[in-house]
């Protein structure tokens, strides 16, 4: 069976994250001591212990979720020969899945992600930005809702993550004028998250143009896996365009839905979420009815998993994306 490999972004952390997983296969730890050297600080400290606060800090919390489905992928590549037919990021998984796709070396991507949230909190200071989930609205309304918005400020969809779930991000006052008339324009719930910075809305343009800057230091190389971009969930083989991809994707809407639908319109039906949590595989699972959809973040899953694609259920041809 053809399958899809697909790394979560923020969101998706928690301490003590992969333990069940670091205890049956030495590659976890292994993989978060290396993200430790490449970066002069104790990631697998911070992953084991915490404090929570620290670890859901932005520049914190990249460096250590791209480690986590770092260690994950090499422990499922480990145990199975076969290569995804595709691999994809949700916002910063994007990263993840151009290391797993041999774009961009793990270090290099360690030290980009770390410098990306750094930038990502100078340029919205903690209190002066938010998110929400809004519950209940196509993405079309959500967009009109967000035009609608008077100002001043900024208010834009951030996270098309599955049908009637859409994230929007903005200004402080932007998301409490949200909180107060969203259910004016038909959403049936608004849900506020945790995130220190405005992810993917025009308010982190500044910051975009300085990731550019260092983007520009490292090599890229073409993807020996097809990536699937959050901008237009379309692949990239040249080098100058997956800078510019990640580049626009820090300021621009994620287009998850549109990538899950991609990869099942290539007839694959195999999802497997490749680190921590099961956010993905969750929502996965709405965007497609029929999605065959596992998370790897414990041993099990790599056990449901491996017996999956060793079923003849699903269609074994890809068409081209």
């Amino acid at each position: 069976m053809q399958y899809a490999l697909l790394f979560p972004g923020q969101g998706s952390q928690s301490v003590g994250m992969l333990s069940a997983l670091a205890a049956a296969d030495p590659r976890v730890a292994a993989t978060f001591k290396e993200a430790s050297s490449a970066l002069d600080w104790d990631v697998a400290r911070m992953i084991h212990e915490g404090p929570e606060q620290q670890l859901n800090q932005t520049q914190h919390t990249q460096p250590a979720l791209l480690a986590a489905g770092i260690a994950v992928w090499r422990v499922w590549r480990a145990e199975q020969s076969q290569v995804p037919g595709f691999v994809a990021g949700h916002s910063l998984g994007e990263y993840t899945a151009l290391v797993a796709a041999g774009a961009i070396d793990f270090a290099d991507a360690l030290r980009v992600v770390y410098l990306r949230g750094q930038l990502m909190q100078a340029a919205v200071p903690v209190g002066t930005g938010g998110m929400a989930a809004v519950v209940g609205m196509d993405d079309v309304a959500v967009e009109k809702m967000c035009a609608a918005f008077p100002g001043p400020g900024v208010l834009e969809p951030a996270n098309y993550n599955a049908p009637g779930q859409v994230v929007v991000a903005g200004s402080a006052n932007a998301i409490e004028w949200l909180h107060a008339n969203a259910k004016t324009f038909g959403g049936r719930k608004i849900v506020p998250l945790a995130m220190s910075v405005p992810s993917h809305c025009s308010l982190l343009r500044g910051a975009a143009d300085q990731l550019a800057e260092r983007l520009a230091q490292i090599e890229i190389r073409t993807p020996v896996i097809p990536v699937l971009h959050n901008l237009d969930a379309a692949p990239r083989t040249e080098p100058d365009a997956i800078r510019t991809a990640l580049v626009e994707q820090l300021y621009k809407p994620v287009r998850w839905s549109r990538i899950v639908q991609a990869i099942d319109a290539a007839g694959v039906k195999a999802l497997l979420e490749c680190g921590p949590g099961k956010v993905l595989t969750n929502l996965n699972k709405r965007i497609v009815a029929d999605a065959q959809a596992c998370a790897l973040e414990k041993p099990e899953g790599h056990l449901e998993a491996a017996a999956l694609l060793a079923s003849e259920t699903a269609p074994q041809a890809m068409a081209q994306v």
